[in-house]
């Protein structure tokens, strides 16, 4: 599902338009992308959360010459399920 089909399925569920559910959705990206960005966790309480972890440096091989390489610590974006979307997927 790619997010027109997303946009489709929430406008035909919440009643809306199209227009209405695709600003709706950009929003709620947004802000998560932008709550996340800062350091601060979104919980989204039986769907998941999403955060920023780190990722320890560590030693990496380039992969045209094999030479050895440091690869920097950098913080990432993550997202663990929730207990209800979990037994949604894997009953």
């Amino acid at each position: 599902m790619n997010k027109g089909e997303l946009v489709d399925e929430i406008a035909s569920r919440a009643m809306v338009t199209k227009k209405q559910a695709d600003a709706v959705l950009t929003a709620a990206i947004e802000a998560i992308m932008d709550a996340v960005s800062s350091g601060d966790k979104v919980t989204l309480v039986g769907f998941g959360s999403f955060e920023a972890r780190e990722r320890k440096a560590r030693e990496g091989r380039n992969p045209k010459t094999g030479e050895k390489m440091v690869i920097p610590e950098t913080k990432v974006p993550a997202f663990s399920a929730g207990k209800l979307f979990k037994e949604k997927v894997s009953p």
